[in-house]
Formats: C-alpha cells, sequence, structure tokens
C-alpha cells in the first residue's frame, strides 16, 4: 500500500509520520513525500522505500492540490493512503484502509483522526500514549459508523484512500487551487458528480499540535480566492463559517454572487484570533 505526504518546514512531524508508519501491521509498500516550495531532504527507513519529489507554487502559495496530485500516473491499481505531515498513524491505519477498500474498492475512504496537545509528539511517545492524550474532533460524531457512506461535504483531506483509478475517475484534485481551503471540498463534490462513494474507514491517525486562528485570517487570501473560484464551478460557498468571521469584522462584504475585499487584517486582528485553547482544531 502506497502513503504519500506533503511537506514544508514540517520536518518534526515528518519524522514521527514515518515513525509510526514503521510501526504498521501492514507493510507499507512505499512512501511518497512531496516538497511544497523547498528542496527535498535525504529521508530513509529500514522497513519501506522512500520516495521524494518537489513541486513549486507561484509566488510562494503553497500547491497543495497540484502536490496531491504528483500521484497521477502511478500504481493506478494499487491503493494510496494521503496523510497530512501533522499525521501520525496508528499501527492499524493502513489494515482499516486495506478492508475498507476490499470492501468497497471504488469508494473513497475517510479515516479518523484525532487531535494531540502540545508536546504529545516529543521524542519517546507511543501509540498507547498517543490515544491516551488525543481527543476528538467534534464533527467526528457525524462520521457514521464504519463501511457506512458518508456526505460528501464532510470530506477532509487530512487522512483518506482510495486506489489510483479511482483518483484517476475523480479526476485528482484541482490544482487551480493555491494554498489553505476548499480544495478538498471541491474534490469531494467532483467524486459525488462521478458516482464515486465516500465511506467511514477504521483507519485511525493523531494530529500533531500545531497552533490554529478562529477564524483563520492567516489565511485570509488564500481563502477568499479559493473561496471565490469554488463558488464559480458550483454557485455555492464553501467555508461560510469563515467567510462570515470576515465579514463580521469588516474585511470582506460577502454577499449571495460574489466577495469583495474591503481591507487586509492587521497583524494585530490575526494574533487576536488565536485559538487559546489549543485544541489544533
Amino acid at each position: 500500500m502506497n502513503v504519500i505526504t506533503l511537506v514544508h518546514g514540517r520536518a518534526t512531524q515528518l519524522a514521527n509520520l514515518i515513525a509510526g508508519l514503521e510501526q504498521s501491521t501492514v507493510p507499507v509498500a512505499a512512501l511518497w513525500v512531496v516538497w511544497m516550495n523547498e528542496a527535498p531532504s535525504p529521508l530513509h527507513s529500514e522497513r519501506f522505500a522512500i520516495h521524494v519529489l518537489r513541486v513549486d507554487g507561484a509566488n510562494g502559495a503553497l500547491p497543495l492540490a497540484r502536490a496531491r496530485n504528483a500521484i497521477r500516473g502511478r500504481d493506478q491499481a494499487q491503493p494510496w493512503v494521503f496523510l497530512d505531515v501533522d499525521c501520525i498513524p496508528s499501527p492499524g491505519l493502513l489494515s482499516g484502509y486495506r478492508q475498507a477498500l476490499r470492501a468497497h474498492p471504488q469508494a473513497l475512504h475517510l479515516g479518523e483522526v484525532r487531535y494531540l496537545p502540545p508536546s504529545a509528539n516529543d521524542p519517546g511517545w507511543t501509540a498507547q500514549s498517543l490515544h491516551a492524550a488525543s481527543v476528538a474532533h467534534p464533527l467526528s460524531v457525524f462520521r457514521g459508523e464504519t463501511g457506512q457512506p458518508m456526505p460528501h461535504h464532510l470530506f477532509w483531506s487530512l487522512n483518506f484512500a482510495c486506489r489510483g483509478e479511482v483518483f484517476e475517475r475523480i479526476g485528482g484534485f484541482d490544482d487551480g487551487y493555491l494554498g489553505y481551503g476548499a480544495e478538498d471540498t471541491d474534490f469531494a463534490y467532483r467524486a459525488r458528480e462521478r458516482g464515486v462513494e465516500l465511506r467511514s474507514a477504521d483507519a485511525l491517525a493523531y494530529h500533531q499540535y500545531h497552533p490554529t486562528y478562529r477564524p483563520p485570517l492567516n489565511h485570509f487570501a488564500a481563502i477568499v480566492a479559493n473561496a471565490r473560484r469554488f463558488h464559480a464551478r458550483w454557485n455555492e460557498w464553501p467555508m461560510g463559517d469563515w467567510l462570515g468571521g470576515f465579514a463580521e469584522r469588516g474585511l470582506i462584504d460577502w454577499r449571495d454572487d460574489e466577495i469583495e475585499v474591503l481591507r487586509q487584517p492587521s497583524a494585530a486582528e490575526i494574533a487576536a484570533c488565536f485559538n487559546e485553547a489549543r485544541t489544533g482544531f
């Protein structure tokens, strides 16, 4: 089973992801690491091959969609597991996906993510210590039973899997999305449009803590640009809570059919949105 992850300035998190895969109960065929906007670092594992690629985005924007599309044309008949670099896979993650893909080979499968507090990923962690320290995301209650279909709008690209041929059927990610926001919902909507089911998988990963902002004013420009692109295609607005937060602060004029940027957020406004709960979501 192939695994792909995207990296930009996340050396510690990547090392933990690799260490997690080395504890997998199912062998990893290969790990593909796609470095975005930076030179690849040498990587090695005694348990599986690691391949490195580099993808650069225009004007320094993170090319998340294009980087995920790096699997296109590679091992299309094989399963691919997409893991965010902030995720440490549980030992049973690949086993869970293997069972899911055997049961429904033409579906898109969404694993579960539990969130870690700061320092839980420090050296010396174990699968048991991660689980004990982790908490569920509030939206996880909507996942339903393992193996059951899920609404496509609940798709999240932190932890998912599909066969290469299914990824091609969906058409990959739209690489017109740059930076943070909406590219994963667009991917899920195109899966729905092409008749690809989204199903819940018993494939658990642990998300390593990083600071978050509510709303994410630190990604203001990318969210607005990606929301416009999404609306142009689907005639609905993604990320409604975030756009509503921007509008409440007088940053945008958000109407039914367009967004007008009124001003950029100040450094003080961004800092004021820091999530003091330090939950990572």
